[in-house]
């Protein structure tokens, strides 16, 4: 994978504390991971910036490789990978996923 799209991801990751790779938008999701991710997002009050993989091909590649992380949706916190739906809706489950946010110093419910 080229270096410019590394950069690329690095920057979005580096841009807002919580960003979501998705399939679709935050408004739209285009796969039911993707709704659930932003609906957990949405319920425990954090503001996040979604970025819709399927407008670009070259990222949605990309981030496979700079993640490790074969499928989508892809949520960052603070630059770090969590993870996909199943994790976040166990973090979630558990009350880790508000308790992350808490220690990031990222306001939420």
């Amino acid at each position: 994978m080229s270096k410019p799209v590394f950069e690329r991801i690095k920057h979005e990751i580096e841009s807002s504390p919580v960003v979501l790779f998705m399939k679709g938008t935050a408004d739209a999701p285009s796969c039911g991971f993707s709704a659930k991710v932003v609906h957990i997002l949405s319920d425990v009050g954090v503001s996040f910036k979604d970025i819709n993989i399927l407008e670009d091909d070259e990222m949605r590649q990309g981030l496979k490789e700079f993640s490790h992380w074969p499928t989508f949706p892809q949520l960052y916190v603070k630059g770090e990978l969590v993870g996909g739906c199943d994790i976040v809706r166990e973090m979630y489950s558990s009350g880790e996923l508000v308790q992350l946010f808490k220690d990031k110093n990222i306001s939420c419910k």
